[in-house]
């Protein structure tokens, strides 16, 4: 067993493909496969199902699947280390977003840090905020920014960015043309909600209780796996949501979808930049948070 042959087993893993990850990697399907048969024979079990369409880890690849994930995070934490040791900052740093940071405010970060730091290349990791948490604290990732706070007291958690939520609704709507609206109208109206585990689902069950309502009182009729299907559900009239007016700006600049605020709700929620509290940061991560704690959010909105 050596990195290189785990590396190739993470990509196909990632990828749900043999072909995507000989893509990637620049070798053979046949050289791809061949590595994973050494896998297999080495740890005397099957890794992977070859479905279909896809190819998914067996219980025993999951397994593998995160240790190999931490192995190659320590590996990168390694390199950058002795790189710093030469006064460089250099290496492959990776780092997780929940749905809005990944998607649309840390990409804008990371060209910019890019640019100052030439040398490193920065891995994005997507998923819900549950998912992303889950990841620092077992190693995989070194940070990460999310839209809800954890009380996990092995997690160290900073605000980097303030943010206001709003209704969002489709031309035509009855409200399009409002600027605000009541929270009694706001119960009443269908109404579209993001999955289990997600930040803005969080924010919204804080917001309303703190007005002594719970988000039962909510009028839901679906439950959408992301904030793209979320959009999508609104613009066909599914429903009206609440999401971060960052996600659905190019919507809002060619008016086909409007946000409006709730009269006497706070839909203020904040971004937190996450990291493990007993963990030693590797130079390239230090030199990241720094960079995203000095980052000037409001004048990039």
């Amino acid at each position: 067993m050596d990195l290189w042959r785990l590396k190739i087993f993470k990509h196909v893993v990632d990828q749900k493909s043999f072909t995507k990850a000989s893509e990637t990697v620049h070798i053979s399907q046949p050289t791809i496969s061949s590595h994973i048969k050494d896998l297999e024979t080495h740890f005397n079990c099957k890794l992977l199902d070859r479905l279909d369409k896809h190819v998914l880890p067996t219980k025993a690849g999951e397994l593998l699947y995160q240790y190999t994930s931490r192995l190659l995070a320590l590996y990168d934490e390694t390199e950058a280390a002795m790189a710093a040791f030469h006064g460089k900052i250099k290496g492959r740093l990776v780092i997780g977003g929940s749905t809005i940071p990944a998607g649309y405010i840390l990409p804008q970060i990371i060209g910019k840090f890019i640019k100052k730091y030439p040398d490193v290349t920065i891995s994005l990791v997507a998923g819900d905020t549950e998912a992303i948490l889950e990841d620092i604290l077992s190693g995989i990732l070194e940070a990460g920014i999310v839209g809800a706070k954890s009380q996990d007291k092995m997690l160290s958690q900073k605000k980097v960015i303030d943010e206001e939520m709003r209704v969002i609704v489709p031309k035509g709507h009855k409200w399009f043309k409002n600027n605000n609206i009541d929270i009694k109208a706001l119960l009443n109206e269908p109404f579209i909600i993001r999955e289990k585990g997600s930040g803005t689902l969080k924010s919204i069950r804080q917001s309303l209780g703190r007005k002594g309502l719970k988000d039962k009182g909510l009028n839901v009729v679906a439950e959408l796996g992301s904030t793209e299907a979320v959009i999508q559900g609104i613009k066909n009239r599914i429903g009206v949501s609440i999401l971060s007016p960052i996600a659905v700006a190019d919507e809002i600049r060619t008016n086909t979808l409007n946000s409006l605020k709730v009269k006497g709700l706070d839909l203020t929620r904040k971004f937190y930049l996450v990291r493990h509290k007993h963990r030693s940061m590797s130079p390239i991560c230090r030199a990241f948070t720094k960079f995203i704690e000095s980052y000037d959010h409001e004048s990039k909105k």
